[in-house]
């Protein structure tokens, strides 16, 4: 990795062993956004992947509950785009499309606004972290509904060994940092 971006990213990753229960090793981005030169380089280096990847083909960032809100409007600003965002159901106004999934510990369901995208228009999905991909893959199913087309999911971690890039596929995955 010789990228100097994406190395100050890196080097703001910290590691807590045994959270939020034994055997987990979390990855904590909370100095990432402490940091505003390398939150600016996290925006930064998704974008130009965006940029590089679709061009100008993008019509919405979408931002998932809750994190994903941290990354998805400065990313939006970043390439002069629109943000919408996904959320926990109940916590949007209005009428909502919504969608359950199964967690490590039991259900949950993510919702958004019936208004939110008109049918053809072209998103992108950001979060912070992939894990076991159920979050990311109930928003692109969200985004179906809404007749919108998922271009590409990103995020700034990505959490190799439980496999979440797999439960997205056909929808390309990209993440700036891999960890087993």
């Amino acid at each position: 990795m010789a990228d100097p971006e994406l190395q100050l990213v890196e080097r703001r990753i910290r590691s807590f062993p045994d959270f939020p229960t034994p055997g987990v090793l979390f990855r904590d981005i909370s100095p990432v956004l402490k940091d505003p030169a390398s939150f600016r380089a996290a925006i930064g280096l998704l974008a130009r992947h965006l940029k590089a990847t679709h061009g100008g083909r993008i019509d919405y960032i979408a931002g998932l509950d809750s994190r994903g809100f941290l990354f998805g409007p400065s990313l939006a600003q970043e390439l002069g785009l629109g943000c919408v965002l996904i959320r926990k159901r109940g916590k949007l106004p209005g009428p909502t499309v919504w969608a359950s999934y199964a967690l490590e510990y039991g259900k949950a369901e993510l919702e958004i606004q019936k208004d939110a995208l008109e049918p053809g228009q072209r998103v992108v999905v950001v979060d912070d972290l992939l894990a076991t991909g159920g979050t990311m893959h109930a928003a692109c199913e969200l985004l179906g509904c809404l007749q919108a087309e998922v271009l590409e999911c990103v995020s700034l971690v990505e959490l190799t060994s439980l496999k979440g890039r797999e439960k997205l596929a056909p929808v390309p995955f990209f993440s700036l940092l891999q960890y087993e």
